[in-house]
């Protein structure tokens, strides 16, 4: 019976771990970003709108505006004239 229960303590130190390890995750994810915003942008007759999520107003904006544009262009090119040069809308989210 002492073995057994000897046996129990890494099983137990490894679970624990995995959910310290999982939680630290989901708050370094969601918890940290403090700036949300959603980026609606005019390319090339269409419109798309994206969703983005960091530690300042800009580089969420970026995000956004990246990740719309990437649907948006075909092509390195038209990719750069997207982030640059489109139309876009900006709204904030608390």
């Amino acid at each position: 019976m002492a073995n057994k229960s000897k046996t129990k303590w890494p099983v137990i130190a490894g679970v624990v771990f995995i959910f310290g390890f999982i939680a630290a995750m989901v708050y370094s994810t969601v918890g940290s970003n403090t700036f949300r915003c959603e980026v609606c942008i005019d390319f090339d007759g269409r419109k798309v709108c994206r969703n983005g999520a960091a530690t300042t107003e800009l580089e969420a904006e970026r995000i956004a505006a990246t990740s719309a544009c990437t649907d948006l262009a075909s092509g390195m090119t038209a990719l750069m004239q997207c982030e640059q040069g489109a139309r876009r809308t900006v709204t904030w989210k608390k």
